[in-house]
């Protein structure tokens, strides 16, 4: 145990008994609600609502490692802005919360200013000033997944050796609820996996099998070779999405935030949709004026390019593609909204529901399209993980109009 720890105070009396009681009564109550949600964002809200109130500090936070880089990262903080926390790596070396996931124990430290591991990047960053804090690990059965840290105990008061057990407590239930949330939706997500990839398969399976038939004629064998190539390419386009999903409902996706100008984006992609909107005819235009974003260029840019695909791939032949950004002022914020028109031919009410759900392609075009019905659900996130939101209009017979938001530079 860290020398910290060693000095807490603890409380024996039949007051601080009763208190340590109810506390682990109030932990009862809460884990119960963790395990009714498989959801990863609920969860983690009510985690660092319920430090808060357990251990009455100012603020609580979140940090779970990256098991692609090792690194720790916030997922959720009651005191940073979520657009703050992605630009924020906390090192396993030389850093507190790194002591605490490296170590598999408590720490408290209850002056931070004396503390020459305590970082500053954090405070000066979101403007907040750490007075004391203490953090402990979020273990499972066979691991350490993160650190819960809670951070300036109300009234001034220190950290108490019943501070450091209730929250150790409920971090040990939080870590088993975000566990079975990652098992669940991996069993989930592979289960759906396994059922789209059967479809290119079993016909890939039929193919050979025709093709190895030694009286089949030369023209027929074309029509089978051609078939085999768009079910290969089907498959790896679906390879690739899946990997696209996973990582990013795993969290293992990290946005890259840089600033970069739109309309110069915007430009850039129609440029690469152009030769598809050539052979049908459509025509691009871009109407925007230089508005400056802060964002992943290279995410965004996918968003835009999987939307345009769409509205060319779904529109009339000889149709039009607008696409349009405009401040709307519905939000907190100032926003950019990003929209793009077709002149297709829209979408029934049902369908306009079910868009954005996994593998789901609209009835009108499922024959024909070879899409995976993951890409509107990738755009969904990459565009809610910058803080924006995502939605559609569409009127059967005139076309569909996707919208999407995106934080303005002030």
């Amino acid at each position: 145990m860290s020398e910290e720890n060693q000095n807490l105070k603890t409380t024996e009396t039949p007051a601080g008994k009763a208190m340590l009681l109810a506390h682990y009564e109030r932990i009862i109550e809460i884990s119960k609600q963790l395990n009714s949600t498989f959801d990863q964002r609920s969860l983690l809200q009510q985690i660092v609502a319920a430090a808060t109130e357990l251990i009455d500090t100012e603020a609580a936070s979140i940090m779970l490692i990256d098991t692609m880089t090792g690194e720790l990262r916030f997922e959720i903080a009651t005191n940073i802005d979520p657009n703050e926390m992605e630009s924020i790596i906390i090192p396993m070396e030389g850093s507190i919360a790194g002591w605490i996931a490296t170590h598999g124990e408590p720490r408290v430290i209850q002056d931070v200013a004396n503390e020459p591991e305590h970082s500053q990047v954090v405070d000066e960053t979101i403007e907040f000033r750490t007075r004391n804090l203490l953090g402990v690990p979020m273990r499972t059965h066979k691991k350490i997944i993160g650190v819960v840290m809670c951070v300036n105990k109300h009234n001034d008061m220190p950290f108490t050796s019943i501070d450091v057990n209730i929250l150790t407590t409920l971090a040990a239930q939080a870590a088993i609820a975000i566990e079975n949330a990652r098992l669940f939706r991996q069993s989930d997500f592979i289960a759906e996996m396994v059922h789209e990839l059967r479809t290119p398969l079993l016909s890939l399976k039929a193919s050979t099998a025709i093709l190895l038939r030694p009286d089949l004629p030369e023209p027929k064998k074309h029509d089978i070779i051609t078939t085999m190539q768009s079910e290969t390419d089907r498959l790896m386009r679906l390879t690739t999405d899946f990997l696209d999903l996973a990582q990013m409902e795993s969290g293992r996706t990290r946005i890259q935030l840089s600033q970069f100008e739109l309309r110069k984006l915007l430009e850039e992609s129609a440029d690469v949709v152009l030769p598809q909107a050539n052979e049908k005819g459509v025509s691009i235009a871009v109407e925007c004026e230089d508005y400056a974003v802060n964002g992943d260029r290279g995410k965004i840019k996918q968003v835009i390019l999987n939307l345009l695909t769409n509205a060319i791939k779904y529109n009339r032949p000889n149709g039009k593609v607008t696409l349009r950004v405009v401040i709307t002022s519905n939000y907190q914020d100032p926003m950019l909204q990003v929209e793009i028109e077709d002149t297709g031919y829209g979408l029934s009410k049902e369908n306009q529901k079910q868009m954005f759900q996994k593998f789901f392609r609209a009835q009108s075009t499922a024959d024909t399209t070879t899409g995976t019905g993951l890409g509107l659900v990738i755009t969904k996130a990459i565009i809610e993980a910058h803080g924006g939101q995502i939605w559609l209009e569409s009127e059967e017979g005139t076309g569909t109009t996707f919208y999407f938001t995106l934080p303005m530079m002030q």
